[in-house]
């Protein structure tokens, strides 16, 4: 069954206009334009009522700069038609019909300027506002997003083991970018190897529960695409278990840098505290942490699955068989992964630094 909607969608996407990707037999070419004027605009019955449009538009790029093309708008069945205006920048498909002859389509927004603005603001903002340590933490996230497009995906595509894939990114991503957003010192040291045993208990518990809870990774379109375009070599249950992985260093950073950095400051303004003091007071202070960090994360799952959680609105369906569903269940094995390795990275940080800083001082009397 899995197979056979993978298959649909897969054609889905090869057919659809608005999801159509480039290739020499069909010749599809991707152009960009600018919508000069809406020269007709109504209502179609095709189904249901949607919007069509007849659009003029100006090619700008490649071989078919400043020619001037009429586009249909909405002339098909569609699940959403995007209503377009005089002076957008759109994505234009260009392909053959039968007979040969030019055929367009607007596929989609030009967003490219918007996202330059909201990237030149970013760096800005962590610029002015973090000075050189904002500076050496954006060096951090370059570094993250070349080690993720040059080994990590590459090395997924390839049909290597998503675990050992992943495990060995973190092993190189967790010092580097620590060190560089947080610079080299003690507190950095203590937030590393805490990272690590952390990230190595959420590995475990992921591994268990995604595998306890026979989550194939199939609940998503993309995973069922993927699997037909790389004709069955991705593990896609692995692909999961990476995912939780990769997004569990960017939580641990906070987290274990932030924890390392009370009790070391709880040490220096009070040298006379031992082992057991720094940890207690390394608690107190974390627990705000675990409180305000657990809601986050929450609240950025539910951001991100808000869609699916209208499947629980109005649903005739018990709560028992909507939370069964392995497109649910793999949201809350993930949110709940993530949240158990946020929870235990506390006190595992703590209880580290604390002997750390403890001994240090030890190590100063004698």
């Amino acid at each position: 069954m899995k197979l056979l909607v993978s298959i649909y969608l897969s054609f889905l996407i090869l057919v659809s206009p608005a999801f159509v990707y480039a290739d020499e037999q069909t010749q599809n070419i991707y152009y960009e334009g600018k919508i000069l004027r809406v020269i007709e605009e109504k209502e179609l019955d095709l189904g249901k009522e949607q919007i069509y449009q007849k659009l003029e538009v100006n090619i700008v790029n490649k071989d078919k700069a400043g020619q001037t093309v009429v586009i249909e708008n909405g002339n098909l069945p569609m699940a959403n038609v995007v209503q377009y205006k005089a002076g957008d920048w759109v994505v234009i498909l260009a392909s053959k019909d039968f007979e040969g002859k030019d055929v367009f389509y607007v596929t989609d927004y030009v967003r490219r300027n918007s996202l330059k603005i909201l990237t030149a603001l970013f760096l800005i903002l962590v610029a002015f506002i973090g000075k050189k340590r904002g500076l050496s933490s954006v060096l951090g996230m370059v570094v993250s997003f070349l080690i993720l497009f040059t080994f990590v995906l590459p090395q997924l595509l390839n049909g290597s083991n998503p675990t050992l894939v992943s495990l060995l990114a973190a092993a190189i991503l967790v010092p580097i970018t620590f060190y560089l957003s947080h610079g080299f010192n003690k507190k950095t040291n203590v937030a590393v190897f805490s990272t690590f045993l952390t990230l190595l208990i959420t590995v475990i518990l992921a591994n268990l529960f995604i595998s306890g809870s026979k989550i194939s990774g199939f609940a998503s379109e993309e995973a069922a695409f993927l699997q037909v375009a790389k004709a069955g070599t991705l593990n896609i249950r692995g692909l999961l278990l990476a995912g939780i992985i990769i997004s569990a260093i960017g939580i641990l950073d906070d987290i274990t840098v932030s924890q390392a950095a009370v009790v070391s400051k709880l040490k220096e303004t009070q040298e006379k505290l031992k082992f057991k003091d720094l940890f207690e007071k390394g608690m107190s202070v974390g627990r705000d942490h675990i409180a305000s960090m657990v809601n986050t994360l929450i609240l950025v799952y539910v951001g991100a699955a808000l869609p699916l959680l209208l499947l629980f609105v109005n649903n005739p369906h018990p709560f028992s068989e909507v939370v069964n569903y392995e497109i649910v269940s793999e949201e809350i094995v993930r949110t709940l992964v993530g949240s158990i390795g946020l929870v235990l990275a506390v006190p595992i940080t703590t209880f580290l630094a604390s002997i750390y800083f403890s001994n240090e001082s030890k190590s100063h009397d004698t």
